[in-house]
């Protein structure tokens, strides 16, 4: 399935796509798609659904984050051995961990800001991972049993902040709407093999990330084994799991956002988004 939250912010209402592409009205299944929704057992019930029965939403809605009220949004650094090469870093011998504020969370396509004393605001497109059932010291081999679902980040990123105003990576990677997610949760039925999945980011139509999961060094399930070993995973949390190379960062000489420039980027299965830059 593809689950979305369609409407303008903060009035979404759960949607899902039909098999010709439609979104259809969720409202009168569930609430919201959010922590109490994605458990296995919801899911279970919104597969066995007749999504054609279900009301077709016109025109063309904002789309919003595809899950709400996120509790933890946590992120992995250095996770892809070819974005490593390209920083001229040691790939880590254990995940490197990291959170983006959830105040980031934005929809899809919505503008991201360049804060106003940004002088570094760099791009990564990445695989989100959200759980659905609480985690707790899984094993690597039962990590699939608690993932609702897959969906599309963007982990927006201000280097100056996170390298060099003297504190962890958290505040370059924190600013309002630096975290775009979805446009779908696509559940974990729909994907075959999630470590071999293409990536792309194109920025003002010039491609910039050219990747695939199959390069990550510690995969989504290692990932989630990984981070319920300190600390209780719940519905709803996100993981991104970092990023491919060709951030802007990485180029001679780096090459950095602006007011005005447009990213578009994608993950095979999980969608595309796109964001045009603004000033904060």
């Amino acid at each position: 399935m593809k689950l979305l939250r369609f409407g303008n912010s903060g009035e979404e209402k759960p949607g899902i796509i039909d098999e010709n592409g439609k979104i259809r009205d969720l409202s009168d299944v569930i609430d919201d798609i959010n922590g109490n929704t994605i458990s296995p057992e919801s899911l279970d019930k919104l597969k066995s659904l007749d999504v054609s029965s279900l009301a077709e939403v016109t025109g063309n809605p904002r789309i919003g984050p595809c899950v709400n009220k996120v509790g933890k949004f946590l992120c992995i650094g250095l996770n892809f051995s070819d974005h490593a090469a390209e920083t001229g870093l040691e790939p880590p011998e254990e995940p490197i961990l990291f959170s983006k504020a959830t105040s980031a969370i934005i929809g899809p396509n919505d503008n991201v800001e360049i804060p106003r004393t940004s002088t570094a605001t760099d791009w990564e497109v990445e695989l989100g991972v959200i759980i659905g059932k609480k985690a707790k010291y899984i094993s690597e081999a039962e990590a699939k049993n608690y993932i609702a679902g897959y969906c599309v980040v963007n982990d927006v990123s201000e280097r100056d902040f996170q390298i060099k105003r003297s504190g962890q990576w958290t505040k370059g990677k924190s600013c309002d709407t630096f975290g775009p997610i979805g446009p779908y949760l696509v559940t974990t039925d729909e994907i075959e093999d999630i470590q071999n999945l293409s990536m792309y980011l194109d920025v003002n139509g010039k491609r910039m990330q050219t990747g695939s999961t199959k390069t990550m060094i510690f995969s989504a399930y290692h990932i989630v084994h990984y981070l319920s070993q300190f600390m209780t995973l719940f519905p709803g949390d996100v993981i991104a799991t970092g990023t491919p190379p060709g951030v802007g960062m990485g180029m001679q000489p780096p090459v950095y956002l602006k007011p005005g420039d447009v990213m578009k980027l994608g993950i095979d299965k999980l969608g595309d988004q796109e964001q045009k830059c603004v000033s904060g």
